[in-house]
């Protein structure tokens, strides 16, 4: 893994949160995207080299309505970014991780990406990232 790549924040409602996010970083969000295969909208907000990833749900049964539902808005997982996503997948299923992606899947900002259980990562939900070349 070469460094933290995002950190994503589930929101009840984008519009609100990026005017938050707007006034704490003194900026816009510099992309906004959905991912319908995941049932989310997200915007990207840069503070100096760091990323803050915000998730609204699109469906009710998407995986972020599940996590605002069981524990309300704020931190739902930490991204980090890796050169060989397949291989770091393989390498962690060695480990002992559960991998909940077997192979990775197009997610947004332009990268393949694959989750690790947060039962087997001390209940933090982490998330592989590989730019799509």
């Amino acid at each position: 893994m070469n460094k933290i790549e995002h950190i994503g924040i589930a929101v009840k409602s984008l519009k609100e949160s990026n005017l938050v996010f707007e006034k704490l970083f003194g900026q816009p969000a510099y992309k906004e995207e959905e991912v319908e295969s995941e049932g989310v909208k997200t915007s990207f907000f840069m503070n100096g080299p760091n990323k803050i990833e915000l998730l609204e749900a699109t469906k009710e049964d998407s995986p972020i309505a599940k996590f605002i539902d069981k524990k309300g808005e704020g931190i739902h997982h930490i991204a980090f970014d890796v050169d060989d996503i397949e291989a770091e997948i393989s390498r962690l299923k060695e480990e002992g991780f559960i991998v909940l992606n077997e192979k990775p899947k197009k997610g947004a900002d332009n990268k393949l990406v694959a989750f690790l259980h947060p039962k087997s990562t001390n209940g933090v939900l982490i998330e592989l990232c590989q730019e799509i070349k």
